[in-house]
This record gives C-alpha cells, sequence and structure tokens, in this order.
C-alpha cells in the first residue's frame, strides 16, 4: 500500500513538482493551497508525511506544524519544511515547533525523495 503525503505550498509550481516528484517515486499526495487548507485536509485521512512550505498565506508552515503536532494523530508523523528559509534561527524555530527535517529550495527532486525515504520508507 502506498504511503500517503500532503504537500502545502502556495506555489501551484512546487506543488506540482512536488507531487510529480513523489508520484513517480511511488507515494501518494494531496496537495494543499496553504496551512488553513493543509490543516483542513489533515483531518481527511491519515498522512504518513507533511511537506510544508513557511511562507504562506492565511497560516505559515511554523503555525501549521503546531497545530498539527497538538493533535494526537499528528503527534508522531514526519513534518518536514521545505521552503526558502535557510537561517539557522528560522530552523531552530522548526524544530522547536516540532519540524523533524528541512529542505530548502529550490529543491533537488533525487534529494527529496532520497529524505522522504529516510523518515518514511
Amino acid at each position: 500500500m502506498a504511503k500517503t503525503v500532503l504537500t502545502v505550498d502556495d506555489s501551484a509550481s512546487i506543488r506540482q513538482m512536488v507531487s510529480f516528484t513523489l508520484k513517480s517515486a511511488g507515494y501518494e499526495v494531496v496537495e494543499a493551497v496553504d496551512g488553513m487548507d493543509g490543516l483542513d485536509k489533515s483531518k481527511t485521512k491519515a498522512f504518513n508525511l507533511v511537506l510544508t512550505d513557511q511562507n504562506m498565506p492565511r497560516m505559515d508552515g511554523l503555525s501549521l506544524i503546531k497545530a498539527l503536532r497538538g493533535t494526537p494523530q499528528y503527534r508522531t508523523v514526519p513534518i518536514l519544511m521545505l521552503t526558502t528559509e535557510s537561517s539557522d534561527a528560522m530552523k531552530s524555530q522548526g524544530r522547536a515547533a516540532g519540524a523533524t527535517g528541512w529542505l530548502v529550495k529550490p529543491f533537488d527532486p533525487q534529494k527529496l525523495i532520497e529524505v522522504v525515504k529516510k523518515v518514511i520508507g
């Protein structure tokens, strides 16, 4: 059974690239357009992994991670930040919020697959 990934990004091109990359590696992907949409979709099924951007309208990535970590269903699910933000300060905020890992855009599709395989197999 395919592992399911929720990808949350306000950029349609990034969502398409992430979806294409992960689907080609055999994962099932659900896309969300921002943090609020991601939070809503997180309740519709059990995801094995959440990939989220940081800078988005309505709800940013850190707020989404905190909201997900506050629910029993997502306490232990890996959450990766995929963002242009690469400062150490932002990374420590991400860790504090509960992010499992950090990928910087523009991302290398091969690297994305490697990281995803590492965290969910």
